[in-house]
């Protein structure tokens, strides 16, 4: 039978064990790099008002054509004033906004693009000049 001995009381001058590094593999305490955060995140919403005001922009401007080459030459025009505006938004605004404006107007150059080699295919004729 053994008898249980108390724990010695530890001596005030001995050296104390000293703790282990943590390895980093499980977080120890608050992060010591800091975190950064988007100032101005891209949201759905964001991107559906910046494709909407694209699209009524640019809607504007193709009405104001009364062929295929006037048409054409509105929407690439309407489409860089927009890619400008995109421009300036992404360093200054909301950047999903312009992701919206920039879908929306790239798609409108690609619906001009399609009009004019219809009307190339069928008249053999280069509708821009």
């Amino acid at each position: 039978m053994t008898i249980a001995r108390p724990d010695p009381v530890p001596d005030p001058g001995a050296a104390r064990p000293v703790p282990r590094a943590p390895s980093g593999l499980f977080p120890a305490g608050p992060p010591t790099r800091p975190t950064y955060r988007e100032p101005h995140p891209v949201t759905g919403g964001g991107v559906a008002a910046g494709g909407g005001a694209a699209a009524g922009w640019l809607l504007l401007f193709g009405l104001l054509g009364t062929d295929v080459p006037s048409y054409a030459w509105w929407t690439v025009i309407a489409g860089l004033l927009a890619w400008i505006t995109a421009l300036v938004l992404v360093r200054y605004g909301d950047r999903g906004v312009a992701t919206g404006v920039a879908i929306v107007t790239a798609g409108a150059w690609s619906i001009a693009a399609a009009v004019v080699a219809v009307r190339w295919a069928t008249s053999g004729d280069w509708p821009l000049w």
